[in-house]
């Protein structure tokens, strides 16, 4: 049994000997119990050459992933793969049509951040909504200590928060705004308009929320009807120049428009804790070194407490589906 634990260098800058072991320690108590899970192999695997990643991973039973782009091409060259469990909680960088045809189980994590990509999201919103790059920026380059090197700082209370996509995450922003003083609208792109009973909310059209929102964020789960769904047109539409915040999926907005975006003042800041590419040239990347943009590198989700569930749960489920407990799964997102 070979197992992989494999994605971009910068993904794997964690405790991956926990992962390693945690694993092993399960599937050997399969193997006492006289599992047919034998010979198990856990390896530690970077993504920086597709041709080479493939060679070294063609005898994968079990890969344990993130962003890696797992596609038709990928899922077909590796003839032993029985399931692809996601240490995230979203998934379309796998081909979920090929897996299913091969019956390769596709295993994301459903709900171990919601917390940390709320307090996040509203990190981002107050740094930019009171400036705080630029007294940062003034203080440690210029050591300059003046409150009014900036202008057009506005309270939340009483600004328009518009969350575009209310699952989890974007209840839990909506209950923090609500805190704050904000009118909560909400597009729903399922059109689920199923109320919160301890904060108001307005559901509205995408439309709506884009002409009447000081304060727009992206938590949409992404599908095919969602990708680049903030685009030139989108952001042309946002009438009073809100603060743009993504903590969603970085194919939910096209770059190019962001950026033309925030060059004609369309939008008045961005937060971004993901962008297009899981791996970007930052050194080449237009958004970099904006005084109204503030980038995190996918962190939203990061906390101790929430690292240790993610290990936790997606190494369990990766070793509960190898056993056939497939009951206590997480989640089989193609019921194979």
């Amino acid at each position: 049994m070979k197992i992989y634990i494999t994605d971009y260098p910068g993904v794997l800058n964690r405790d991956t000997d926990y992962e390693k072991n945690r694993i092993l320690s399960a599937l050997k108590d399969a193997e006492d119990g006289n599992s047919v899970i034998t010979n198990t192999e856990v390896d530690v695997i970077s993504y920086t050459d597709r041709e080479e990643w493939l060679k070294k991973v063609a005898d994968a039973d079990a890969l344990l992933t993130a962003f890696i782009p797992i596609d038709a091409d990928i899922i077909n060259k590796l003839p032993n793969l029985k399931c692809i469990v996601q240490n995230a909680s979203g998934y379309e960088n796998i081909d979920l049509e090929t897996a299913t045809e091969r019956g390769i189980a596709v295993i994301p994590i459903e709900e171990y951040c919601t917390l940390e990509v709320a307090e996040h999201t509203f990190a981002l919103i107050l740094a930019l909504a009171r400036g705080l790059k630029h007294y940062g920026q003034d203080i440690d380059n210029n050591h300059k200590w003046q409150y009014s090197s900036i202008t057009n700082l506005h309270r939340l209370a009483g600004m328009k928060i518009g969350i575009a996509g209310y699952g989890k995450i974007g209840k839990q922003v909506g209950k923090l705004a609500t805190a704050f003083g904000m009118e909560v609208l909400v597009y729903s792109p399922t059109g689920k308009n199923i109320n919160t009973p301890d904060f108001p909310v307005n559901f509205v059209t995408k439309e709506r929320l884009f002409q009447e929102s000081d304060v727009i964020t992206n938590h949409m789960a992404v599908g095919k009807d969602h990708y680049k769904f903030f685009n030139y047109e989108a952001f042309k539409a946002m009438e009073k120049h809100p603060i743009f915040i993504n903590v969603g999926r970085g194919v939910a907005v096209d770059e190019t428009a962001l950026i033309r975006a925030l060059d004609e003042g369309l939008l008045s800041a961005a937060g971004l804790d993901v962008l297009e590419s899981e791996n970007p040239d930052l050194s080449t990347n237009p958004l970099v070194a904006r005084e109204n943009v503030i980038i995190t590198p996918h962190s939203a989700f990061y906390s101790e407490e929430s690292l240790k569930a993610l290990q936790d749960i997606s190494c369990d489920n990766l070793t509960y589906y190898l056993k056939g407990e497939t009951e206590k799964v997480h989640r089989i997102v193609n019921d194979v």
